[in-house]
């Protein structure tokens, strides 16, 4: 089976979403035009931002209907992070919250993808 190593996003605007996950990331995309932005990240995946008034074929697409997981080292790393979130001004969708699976919260993207951090419940 082939390796999922890309996921595509569909954004409104490339430029301002490159912004926000050039802020999220701390990195600089690798390649942006006005209708496309391409990061790498750590893990070796790419994230592409590609307009959704401009991909080929089009896309019909509910915003929000995508999630990014970040995984972070443990609780008090989830809360940094959403301090850290909220101080940017970056819409929250939950606040901090322990689920089965561990702690968590839901940030928003300029498109409305949900961003999950969360760490895992201690064994």
């Amino acid at each position: 089976m082939p390796d999922c190593a890309f996921v595509l996003l569909y954004v409104d605007r490339p430029d301002l979403s490159a912004a926000f996950y050039a802020g999220l990331l701390g990195r600089e995309p690798l390649e942006a035009s006005p209708t496309f932005a391409l990061f790498k990240l750590e893990s070796g995946m790419r994230l592409g931002l590609w307009s959704r008034h401009t991909v080929e074929p089009a896309a019909q697409a509910a915003f929000g209907g995508v999630e990014l997981g970040f995984p972070v080292a443990d609780y008090a790393a989830v809360d940094a992070m959403h301090a850290d979130w909220r101080d940017r001004g970056w819409p929250i969708a939950q606040a901090p919250v322990e689920l089965d699976f561990g702690r968590t919260f839901v940030a928003l993207d300029p498109d409305g993808h949900r961003l999950r951090v969360f760490s895992p419940a201690p064994e």
